[in-house]
């Protein structure tokens, strides 16, 4: 694995796409993470090394330093990455019970493609066009 940190989120996904547009540039300098999407040959390559469960998932993954996370574990962590106003939040959103957090992470997976359009080309790096 690489030493950057990593966020992998689906390449065909309009909410993924504005998360990321939306995370970019509130980032903290200090902190180095990259986007990735699923599909590309490197994403699959790293999801091949999960566990098994990880592996099943359809979510959005983070890898902080080495460890993978899935879902609501990936996307409330990313707030660890923001600058401090952003970062505030983590522990008070940490304390809603992760049952009701994946819940509510499903529910917006289920109608993403519904609210968001699909990008017309992936922004991340690493996933040929075919």
């Amino acid at each position: 694995m690489t030493s950057k940190d990593i966020i992998l989120m689906d390449g065909d996904c309009g909410l993924c796409t504005h998360t990321a547009v939306f995370l970019n540039p509130r980032l903290k300098q200090q902190h180095s993470i990259r986007f990735l999407a699923i599909e590309s040959k490197e994403g699959q390559q790293l999801i091949s090394t999960f566990p098994e469960k990880f592996q099943l998932a359809d979510s959005v993954y983070l890898i902080r330093d080495g460890k993978p996370y899935m879902r609501s574990a990936a996307a409330i962590r990313c707030l660890l990455y923001m600058k401090w106003y952003y970062s505030m939040w983590y522990p008070l959103v940490w304390l809603i019970p992760l049952p009701l957090r994946n819940f509510v992470y499903r529910i917006v997976a289920r109608y993403r493609h519904r609210v968001f359009k699909r990008p017309a080309t992936c922004i991340f790096p690493g996933l040929n066009p075919e």
